[in-house]
């Protein structure tokens, strides 16, 4: 951990309210790890031997129903927390974590969790915060997969991934890692026919451009309209 400047994580959400001291002590029990491209941080049902805070990178947080669909839960952002199993009573983990791009993790042991939390206070308090935000965002998922039209759920899903890691680019707002069209159909729980119909569609109208993994929105403010709008005509 020596090679770890405390003064990049100290404001991440995890550490919120720790003094240098207790930061400097929180991170000397972790390790970094690098995770290449399409490797596993861990994997569905494995024990929950470790929780992470993501320092580079993304990652893709994936499940596989019982019928053998996988479904995108959701995309872990730098500086944010995953595998932490232990925080919601699970001894294994729900989903499995890939690396989208070459990332670079902190582990600490799921062991040392409960004398942590005892002794930083903190650390369980951002963790619930953690927690409440995405389990909002699962319930609004929710209600878009109920209520929402195909059409609205794709323009809800691009525009969250630009919210949660766009890079302006001169053309517009570049999701700044690797997804495919096969992702945003398990995200939103549709068919890889259907949403490379209606992302060629917008593409043709100037709204968005896509390339190998690559998505680029033009203009978000037209995806904003047609993703809070009702169509006429519904798609699946």
């Amino acid at each position: 951990m020596a090679t770890i400047d405390t003064s990049l994580v100290a404001k991440l959400p995890l550490f919120a309210g720790l003094s240098p001291a207790e930061l400097d002590a929180v991170l000397q029990e972790a390790r970094s790890i690098r995770v290449p491209k399409n490797g596993h941080v861990f994997e569905q049902g494995e024990d929950a031997h470790s929780f992470f805070v993501l320092l580079h990178g993304h990652v893709r947080a994936s499940k596989v129903t019982p019928a053998g669909e996988q479904i995108v839960v959701r995309y872990v952002a730098p500086g944010e927390t995953l595998g932490v199993a232990m925080a919601i009573g699970l001894s294994r983990y729900p989903a499995t974590a890939t690396a989208v791009d070459d990332s670079i993790v902190l582990a600490w042991p799921t062991a040392a969790w409960p004398r942590l939390v005892e002794q930083y206070p903190e650390l369980a308090t951002n963790t619930l915060l953690t927690v409440g935000s995405r389990l909002q965002e699962t319930h609004s998922r929710v209600v878009e997969m109920s209520t929402q039209q195909v059409e609205q759920r794709v323009a809800h899903a691009l525009l969250r991934l630009a919210k949660q890691s766009g890079r302006k680019v001169e053309n517009g707002v570049q999701i700044d890692f690797p997804i495919s069209r096969q992702d945003i159909a398990q995200m939103t729980g549709t068919t890889l026919h259907t949403v490379s119909r209606l992302l060629s569609g917008w593409e043709q109208k100037g709204l968005i451009e896509s390339g190998r993994q690559k998505i680029v929105l033009r203009e978000p403010h037209q995806l904003v309209v047609l993703a809070d709008q009702a169509p006429d005509d519904k798609t699946s």
